[in-house]
């Protein structure tokens, strides 16, 4: 039986016409960020292709990740990286090929997780994870913009102009990443590929040239395993390589952009709307596993000739190859010509990384806000997002001092909590479906909780940020949810069968009075009370609104059941709300009663509003009072208003 339902848009102050000049006219001509359908409306590409937007973020770190182990781990760094090769191939690429399986739609393992949490413990992980991910983002911008200036001023034609002036170069790039998505930014598939296949095709010339020099120097090798030798045997080195591994993690950071692309992949023509896009799942698959594998055979030759050709005078703090040390190596062995060319690219790169991230947090924010009724409205457009991020960007980037060295800690923060939330959500789906398979997903969980822990430990200020982050992302959740809950917060009712849609129109348009109850057994009270102190005249509609066990939810789609009480009056119940209150204003606005008489409690007014903040009742009277106030201020005065009369209980 064909479903009926009952509503329209009605418009909310958020909704609200906006200002067509001056700055608020400009900031709100950037586009609305959170149009759903705009979200699924993307043209697909081979996988192949949009591996390389997944690149621009993941193989970026090549222009970083080498110099921030041999500083980690110095001689150790070939091991530990092996380590790190290892983590990637047989912990984090099985996540999220289950990740994948089930986030199809691009959202990534907080999605997964979001799905198996319910209620305000669920939103409350979802806006904390939300502010790892911020972070991870905003540092994938900040380190990025900070190491593409490195290399801008270490390069030895422009070193003369751009001494001691790394600061400032940051920032520059940052405000032109600013400035270009404040006019108009859309990731562009072939653009990545055209950034980031040179630049992995010059760090393959590089390491081939530096395999060769090693090959011609066979004293380097014997000098290398002598100065691993002088740390202990081959336990003492596999158990320090394990120490030092979570320093590297942030070697990890491609797996959730991976996911988050999925909806750019194209898969197989038996891929239907509505159903498990399988061939996109395989596809998708297919990028983890070559980005991953492309990934560890960089990191592991580079490790390796890095340890063997780069002295620690130069990788240490202050020196050449610092934050730098395959572009010293380009350099040093090809030529400052060919060096600079590889700066260049290395630069374009990085800053594309930063693109990447900035696009991804103007998706991923109002994806999941503005649904939990968290958010401002300002984060519904794009310009005043891009400013408020960029002004992030600025205070993260004077506070760490544009240092490379110190955001990694940070970094890597973000991108093992991401990882363990994967881990720990794949674990709980996979423990009712494959036994073995959840065992091992947990055991995953321990390996990324282990590194988690030691980056921690060792860099306490990744879990500072994080929680400055969690923080600002929580407080600005919470006033927006405040600020929101007198909104309608119903998007359409469903009628529970066909006699209550043809007697709809019997109680529409001035023909009933409403009179909500907080039990079906006071009808015949209130009927008395109402006809006894009022002049009424035609029928009364009682309405009984019955709530959801969730009621974290902003939005709801309830069910109306209509009857007739008798010979003239009629009974509405409606079940599966989140709100009272919020149900019989939406309600009365779309019977347009003659008049509405709302019972007052008499109870604690402070107690009653938390209580309709948190699970929908309260004071309702007083609440259905305030919304439709709120909502005729944002509409036209086209029609009479219901009488609305305060009744005490």
């Amino acid at each position: 039986m064909p479903q009926h339902t009952v509503g329209k848009h009605l418009p909310t102050s958020e909704s609200a016409p906006q200002p067509a000049k001056g700055l608020g006219g400009w900031l709100h001509s950037g586009g609305r960020l959170d149009d759903e359908k705009a979200h699924h409306e993307h043209a697909s590409h081979p996988w192949y292709m949009v591996l390389w937007l997944t690149g621009v973020d993941y193989f970026s770190t090549l222009g970083y990740q080498p110099g921030i182990a041999l500083l980690a781990a110095g001689a150790l760094s070939p091991l530990a990286t092996a380590i790190l090769i290892v983590v990637t191939l047989c912990c984090a690429l099985p996540v999220y090929a289950q990740v994948a399986k089930r986030s199809y739609a691009g959202q990534g393992s907080i999605a997964m997780l979001e799905n198996l949490l319910h209620g305000w413990w669920g939103k409350m992980l979802v806006l904390a994870l939300l502010g790892f991910a911020a972070m991870d983002f905003v540092i994938t911008m900040t380190l990025s913009a900070a190491d593409a200036a490195q290399h801008a001023v270490e390069n030895p034609f422009l070193k003369p102009f751009l001494e001691h002036g790394q600061l400032p170069l940051t920032l520059c790039l940052l405000a032109l990443l600013a400035v270009v998505f404040l006019m108009g930014f859309s990731e562009a598939i072939n653009l990545a590929a055209f950034v980031a296949v040179p630049y992995m095709l010059l760090n393959v010339v590089v390491l081939v040239v530096c395999a060769g020099h090693i090959f011609s120097h066979p004293e380097l090798v014997p000098k290398w395993t002598a100065a691993l030798s002088a740390k202990g045997d081959w336990t003492h080195l596999m158990l320090a390589a394990v120490l030092i591994f979570p320093r590297l993690a942030l070697g990890l950071s491609g797996f959730e952009t991976g996911v988050s692309v999925m909806p750019l992949i194209r898969g197989s023509e038996s891929d239907g709307h509505g159903q498990v896009p399988v061939g996109r799942i395989a596809n998708t698959r297919k990028l983890l596993a070559s980005a991953a594998l492309i990934m560890s055979v960089m990191l592991l030759a580079s490790s390796f000739v890095t340890a063997l050709l780069v002295p620690e005078t130069a990788y240490r703090a202050g020196g050449e190859a610092n934050g730098r040390a395959i572009a010293f190596l380009a350099h040093l062995h090809l030529g400052h010509a060919f060096g600079t060319i590889y700066d260049i690219s290395t630069i374009l790169i990085l800053w594309f990384a930063g693109s990447s991230a900035m696009a991804g947090l103007l998706h991923l924010i109002p994806r999941y806000l503005p649904r939990f009724g968290m958010a401002p409205q300002w984060v519904s457009y794009s310009r005043p997002l891009v400013l408020v991020l960029f002004a992030i960007n600025v205070v993260v980037t004077v506070v760490f001092k544009a240092n490379v060295d110190a955001q990694a800690g940070a970094y890597a923060t973000g991108v093992l909590v991401l990882m363990l939330s994967a881990a720990s959500a794949a674990a709980l789906v996979l423990r009712k479906e494959n036994r073995l398979l959840a065992a091992f997903s947990s055991l995953v969980a321990l390996v990324f909780l282990y590194t988690l822990v030691e980056n921690v430990r060792e860099r306490p200020d990744g879990l500072i940020i994080s929680a400055i982050f969690i923080t600002l992302v929580v407080t600005v959740s919470v006033l927006s949810r405040l600020m929101r809950s007198t909104e309608l917060r119903v998007t359409e009712f469903v009628f529970a069968d066909d006699e209550s849609a043809k007697l709809w129109p019997v109680v529409s348009g001035k023909k009933v009075h409403l009179a909500p109850l907080r039990s079906f057994g006071m009808r015949a009270q209130k009927g008395a009370e109402i006809r006894k102190h009022y002049s009424v005249q035609g029928p009364v509609a009682f309405v009984h609104v019955g709530l959801v066990d969730n009621r974290s939810e902003f939005l709801s789609q309830p069910t109306l059941k209509l009857r007739r009480e008798g010979s003239n009056d009629y009974v509405i119940e409606i079940s599966q709300a989140i709100a009272v209150a919020n149900t019989i204003a939406y309600l009365s606005e779309l019977i347009d009663p003659m008049s509405i008489f709302l019972g007052l409690s008499r109870k604690n007014l402070m107690s009653q509003s938390l209580r309709f903040l948190m699970f929908g009742e309260g004071e309702t009277g007083l609440m259905v009072y305030m919304i439709l106030l709120r909502y005729w201020e944002w509409t036209p005065y086209d029609d009479v208003r219901p009488l609305i009369f305060l009744m005490s209980d």
